[in-house]
């Protein structure tokens, strides 16, 4: 047996390599960025070669820092950005343009015309999902509507759909496959028969000639090429579902909460899938080979940590991301100071793609280190405002909340979530869950972990952060955090 695990984690700002061994233990990790393209206000999109590229520089680094080589690997697992749409060529593997984000708002229009009558939830009852900007579907549409020659060329069977998973497994494998959690956030996928729907593709106008093929989540698809030649790529999973498997909530209630550049919350519902009544989300959390599928709901927010990276980029008020806890203990509170940063248009629970960032209840007493600060607490707000939707649509109360990604380090953060939610929140001795679920996913398909059971034994705490604001100072922020939204909405006609 190979020492180590690989988990490529191809996510919106960077692409990473990790590796892991037998008792869940990060050995290495090699990370690269790559560039933000904003050709229109509201547009947001990545050169899918970079990415491509870098996947291959990140996982030599990772092998590199650790001297391994392949056979050194028993299997490698992927995550990824979700919903991020690309064409490419089936026979010469290049893109025909770059890839659009998932954060990027230009097929507003498409979607309300996509709607009609119905409006958004006019394809929800199959796939437990609105129709919205930031699925995948009516961004393809939008790439065929756009340029003549796409259209002919994809019902030819000349192109290739995927998201992030597809691009970076053909590339790896040659294989054009894509994971149930990926396939659930197409508005393409039936979420009850995991396959793609001849009615959802015909009402979008996304021809099946360029769809990928479904595969569950946690199984081998394929031996890798170059550079992982002979390793068993053994697992896929949408990012915010393998942080929902890394912090093994593989029960019924179980819930974790995502802070990187958006915000996710998951709670798994097990293999019920529910649908919402207050705008969240029904997806697929994973799906072990020849076993039925695990479901969750979902509360998605636009911008978290992006939020904190505008300051730094755009405002230059920080030079890193590091530096806003310094800049928001120079106060004690926000000052009334509140910032909705739907700089996409809002996500869960609101789905309003009218909307706009702003920043209220500025005074000349405001500084730099009020606004730091309301940056900060805008990711505890909306979390309180997915988890509201979501106590409603599951009919529980979470009594404790378990917390990852590259903002759980902000403990500033964490203690005013807790605060927020009154309730606990915890977080996990490892952070980096995302890369965790993808390689425990293709660990456990090729037996390098025997079970759910002994993957959960890996899992350990960190710290505990307790509710400690007064009850009615946590309330009365919190309306004046729904007076901000409001605020926030109709800007786009």
């Amino acid at each position: 047996m190979g020492s180590y695990v690989a988990a490529i984690d191809q996510g919106t700002t960077s692409s990473r390599c990790a590796l892991v061994d037998h008792h869940g233990l990060i050995v290495a990790m090699a990370q690269r960025e790559h560039e933000q393209i904003y050709p229109q206000p509201g547009w947001v999109e990545h050169d899918p070669e970079e990415i491509r590229r870098n996947v291959g520089l990140v996982i030599r680094e990772a092998l590199a820092q650790v001297d391994a080589m392949p056979t050194d690997l028993e299997a490698v697992g992927l995550t990824n950005q979700r919903e991020t749409t690309l064409l490419w060529s089936r026979e010469t593997g290049l893109p025909v343009g770059n890839a659009i984000v998932w954060q990027d708002v230009r097929t507003a229009d498409l979607c309300r015309r996509l709607g009609g009558d119905e409006g958004a939830d006019r394809f929800r009852a199959q796939t437990g999902l609105p129709l919205a900007t930031y699925f995948a579907g009516p961004k393809v549409r939008w790439l065929l509507d756009h340029d003549d020659g796409l259209l002919s060329r994809a019902e030819d069977g000349e192109l290739a759909f995927g998201t992030m998973d597809t691009w970076v497994a053909w590339n790896l494998t040659g294989e054009l496959v894509t994971d149930v959690t990926n396939a659930s956030r197409t508005l393409l996928m039936d979420l009850e028969t995991l396959t793609w729907d001849d009615d959802l593709l015909d009402a979008i106008g996304v021809p099946r000639s360029m769809l990928p093929r479904i595969v569950p989540s946690v199984g081998v698809i394929a031996e890798s090429g170059d550079p992982l030649s002979g390793v068993p790529f053994a697992g896929i999973l949408g990012d915010q579902q393998a942080a929902l498997f890394g912090q093994a909530c593989f029960e019924p209630g179980m819930a974790k909460n995502t802070y990187g550049t958006g915000c996710f919350l998951l709670l798994n519902t097990g293999e019920q899938s529910v649908r919402s009544d207050n705008g969240l989300l029904t997806t697929v959390a994973y799906q072990i080979e020849d076993k039925p599928a695990c479901y969750a709901l979902e509360g998605s927010v636009a911008i978290a940590g992006a939020g904190v990276q505008w300051l730094r980029d755009n405002l230059r008020m920080i030079d890193s991301a590091e530096e806003i806890s310094d800049l928001a203990l120079e106060v004690e509170d926000n000052g009334g100071v509140y910032f909705v940063p739907a700089f996409s248009g809002l996500f869960a629970p609101w789905w309003r793609d009218d909307a706009r960032g702003v920043i209220t209840g500025l005074t000349r007493y405001a500084n730099r280190g009020h606004l730091a600060r309301a940056v900060l607490e805008s990711t505890a707000f909306q979390t309180r405002d997915v988890l509201e939707a979501m106590e409603l649509d599951a009919a529980i109360e979470l009594a404790s909340l378990k917390v990852d990604g590259g903002m759980v380090v902000n403990d500033i953060l964490m203690q005013f979530q807790a605060d927020v939610l009154d309730v606990d929140v915890v977080r996990p001795k490892i952070s980096e869950t995302t890369v965790l679920g993808a390689a425990y996913a293709a660990g456990l398909a090729v037996g390098f972990w025997e079970s759910l059971e002994e993957v959960a034994s890996h899992w350990a705490e960190d710290r505990t952060f307790t509710p400690e604001i007064d009850p009615e100072d946590r309330e009365r922020q919190f309306r004046d955090w729904r007076k901000a939204v409001e605020r926030s909405m109709g800007w786009v006609e």
